[in-house]
């Protein structure tokens, strides 16, 4: 049980000093009447007096005032399900973690610059849906569409290189696992925007992905592409997992140090043909800026409703009885007809 308004529950200690009071008055009143008048002659003056119902009187007089005042607090008990109208737009965010992300050209590291930049988004959305896929050369569904945006950045921030089986890159995985998640959202049937917005540094070691992108298209779905990296390029640090020290730069089989540059050419290609557009993020945060004005100009639609569990307001039965012991209190009778 949670209480809208606690501090009233104070209140309840007005009852007991109530009864208290009246007690007292009573005692004293009595007082007086025994020094100034014979008990005989008092009991036949009040001779239709209903003690019973006196008894009523008061009692439902204090027990209305306690009921009263626990309404008056807002007592919540169990939960109740709401539903919320929300108009916005639909989008996916597909997060490359491959083990280029991890250089650092764009500081702290591309991944980390990227993950918050994403915040960013997600702090700027109002009512719109946001999923979130993490690929490689395979990708995976790490949160479905939803507008709980905590849950969403808490998805987020356990998202990692280390968690990936593939380190290499491949957005045809990445398309084909938006396209299912997509579809799997159809049921709604909104004419909200669907936006797929696939971050990386371009670098791109898997199958051809024309097809992917067509499908995406042919369900209007808006391709768009952020690009983070420099294209000067930078080597990808190893750091030990115990100590947090820098240990080695990644090699490729020959046992060179591998150099990884922003491929913007490849994602340029992505957004031109899904019909969207392309930004670029190599320090600042004026691409997720960009796109954030982009987002606020696509058609909105109304989503089905979002079912949420919250506590039931149980004041009203509280109330309710309270009013009626008044009532029972008011019309008592304490007299008798003959």
């Amino acid at each position: 049980m949670v209480w809208q308004n606690s501090n009233f529950l104070w209140l309840l200690i007005l009852v007991p000093l109530l009864v208290g009071m009246v007690w007292w008055m009573r005692q004293q009143v009595r007082k007086k009447r025994q020094r100034y008048f014979n008990e005989s002659i008092f009991n036949s003056l009040k001779k239709n007096n209903w003690e019973l119902g006196d008894k009523i009187k008061h009692i439902s007089l204090y027990v209305a005032l306690a009921f009263l005042v626990v309404a008056l607090a807002g007592p919540k008990i169990g939960t109740q399900v709401r539903q919320v109208k929300r108009q916005g737009i639909d989008m996916m965010i597909a997060l490359d973690l491959s083990a280029s992300m991890n250089a650092e050209d764009v500081k702290p590291s591309r991944l980390d610059k990227a993950k918050y930049e994403i915040k960013r988004l997600i702090q700027r959305l109002k009512g719109d849906r946001v999923g979130l896929i993490v690929f490689t050369g395979d990708a995976f569904l790490q949160s479905p569409m939803t507008l709980d945006y905590s849950a969403l950045r808490m998805f987020l921030n356990v998202a990692d290189t280390d968690q990936m089986p593939s380190s290499s890159t491949d957005f045809s995985e990445a398309m084909q696992t938006a396209h299912k998640a997509f579809k799997s959202e159809d049921d709604n049937k909104t004419k909200a925007s669907k936006v797929l917005m696939i971050i990386s540094d371009g670098e791109d070691h898997g199958e051809p992905f024309d097809d992917e992108l067509k499908a995406l298209v042919k369900e209007n779905v808006s391709v768009y592409t952020l690009g983070v990296g420099t294209r000067k390029g930078t080597t990808i640090p190893i750091y030990d997992d115990q100590s947090g020290n820098l240990i080695g730069y990644k090699r490729d089989k020959s046992g060179k140090v591998v150099t990884t540059k922003l491929e913007s050419q490849v994602l340029r290609k992505i957004a031109d043909e899904g019909n969207g557009e392309y930004y670029e993020i190599n320090g600042g945060g004026d691409g997720i800026d960009s796109f954030l004005g982009r987002i606020d100009e696509m058609e909105k639609g109304e989503f089905a409703s979002q079912e949420y569990a919250d506590y039931k307001n149980q004041y009203q039965w509280l109330a309710g009885i309270g009013l009626g012991l008044l009532l029972i209190s008011f019309f008592t009778p304490t007299y008798k007809k003959d």
